[in-house]
């Protein structure tokens, strides 16, 4: 009998979508958009001004080998992030303090797995929404899959609930200061306005999210057998209810410990412009005072570091092939090709439909450009001239390019953040696609709903700026 398609590993995945990106960068025509400096340094293109290269740049075999470590080196920042984060929560999990909080949190939740479910969504889905936080959770993902484990879960539902919440919030963010303020200044609208309509779509959302998560729990719940996940090994060792710890002082000591360490990083996330080195230090603090509250001795603590960092090693290796497929095209120069196509045709639709457009176009393209603020520096200098032709606000510009950028980080590879969570819960991303790609569906059917009552209702008219038609006409 022959045998079925097996999925190839992750790593096979990612590095053929590398020789794709490669190929392409020989057969797609190669050009690119003049760019201009804005008041905060960064570039952004300038509409109408894409030309083709006047001379190709083909990519050799050797070029191709060598993005792969220059693509760990671009991804550096969240590979060791990962890597510190494994190592310092190995040191907790040897003083026993996240079996003794798993423990707790079972007492309190263990009869209402919906409660739980909804609440790691919804205050995901606000932090993202308000700061911006992404590889911050990356800590939470396996003390939820204990507690998920030990409640007759899996690891799926544990890495759903999160990245659930951390896409969604990332979609309809009210004031993201990494997408919703860098794509409202690059279109030239007012910093956060149109915020009623981001607010009110917000719970409706997260219900999407929570409802998706739950059902798929609920069947576990009854049936372990229905779990995607059920053939693989648990990243925490295995406990019996009874086996929990009690939390006692140290415990409570170290977790008080954590609690600082997550307000110190919103606050320096939020006030002095930190990013995961700086929230790698101050993990890196936090291993030390679990170390010496915990009574661990030196050479222990640092056995059960190496320990935790050598089990997150291939994700850390995942994480930096991923960034590997936009640097291809980018040094291929092809990525403004693709998006000049793609935004080309939008002015030949009618106001409603180019909407949508948008939104579909920004989500193929954060495949390439995976981060949020610089596919707003990419893109929306485009869409939002495209969209004064055809009678599409900027504020709906906005909004499709949100929806495009957070609802998509859920499920594309090249999404660091994404990789290092399902890498956490040893989750690999074949199965993750199938339990994501329904959700993705469901918030994109809800998301074009709203884009198309946007429009029909003028969303965003009161701050639309008087455009030059001639001007627009010059670039098309």
């Amino acid at each position: 009998m022959k045998e079925g398609f097996k999925v190839p590993h992750t790593l096979v995945l990612l590095l053929s979508m590398m020789l794709i990106a490669y190929i392409a960068t020989w057969i797609v025509p190669q050009g690119f958009f003049e760019t201009t400096t804005l008041d905060n340094g960064r570039q952004a293109v300038i509409p109408g001004t894409y030309t083709l290269a006047d001379t190709s740049t083909h990519l050799t075999p050797m070029d191709f080998l060598v993005a792969i470590p220059r693509a760990f080196a671009a991804a550096q920042d969240v590979i060791f992030f990962v890597l510190i984060i494994g190592g310092v929560l190995a040191i907790a999990r040897a003083t026993g303090t996240i079996d003794a909080l798993i423990g707790r949190l079972l007492e309190k939740f263990d009869h209402k797995p919906n409660l739980l479910i909804f609440m790691v969504v919804f205050c995901f889905a606000m932090a993202s929404g308000a700061i911006g936080t992404a590889g911050e959770y990356i800590p939470f993902v396996l003390i939820l899959v204990g507690l998920c484990k030990a409640m007759r879960l899996d690891a799926m539902t544990a890495v759903g609930m999160t990245i659930a919440g951390y896409g969604i919030g990332y979609g309809v963010s009210a004031f993201n200061p990494f997408t919703v303020m860098v794509a409202q200044n690059v279109a030239d609208i007012p910093v956060y306005s149109g915020i009623e309509l981001r607010l009110a779509i917000f719970l409706p959302f997260v219900l999407i999210g929570f409802h998706h998560v739950w059902s798929y729990a609920k069947k576990v719940y009854a049936d372990p057998s229905q779990s995607l996940t059920n053939h693989l090994p648990c990243p925490l060792a295995n406990h019996d209810e009874q086996g929990y710890p009690a939390l006692n002082g140290r415990h409570k000591l170290i977790l008080l410990g954590l609690i600082a360490t997550i307000c110190t990083a919103v606050w320096g996330i939020s006030q002095k412009g930190w990013y995961l080195y700086e929230l790698g230090a101050v993990f890196i603090f936090w291993g030390i005072f679990t170390t010496i509250i915990g009574q661990l001795n030196a050479d222990r603590a640092a056995n059960e570091f190496i320990e935790g960092v050598r089990d997150l090693a291939s994700t850390a290796l995942l994480v930096g092939v991923a960034r590997g497929i936009a640097l291809i095209m980018e040094d291929g120069q092809i990525l403004h090709t693709l998006v000049h196509a793609m935004s080309s045709p939008l002015s030949h639709l009618s106001a409603e439909l180019a909407a949508v457009g948008m939104f579909i176009m920004q989500t193929v393209l954060n495949l390439f450009i995976p981060s949020g603020s610089g596919q707003a520096y990419v893109t929306m200098p485009l869409m939002a001239p495209v969209g004064d032709i055809i009678g599409v606000n900027r504020q709906v510009a906005v909004l499709a390019y949100q929806f495009g950028d957070g609802f998509s980080n859920m499920i594309i590879p090249t999404n660091a953040v994404l990789m290092g969570i399902i890498g956490m819960a040893g989750v690999p991303y074949h199965l993750w696609f199938r339990f994501c790609l329904p959700l993705i569906g469901k918030l994109t059917a809800a998301a074009a709903l709203v884009l198309v009552l946007a429009v029909t209702f003028d969303y965003g008219a009161d701050v639309q700026p008087k455009v030059d038609q001639a001007n627009l006409n010059a670039t098309q």
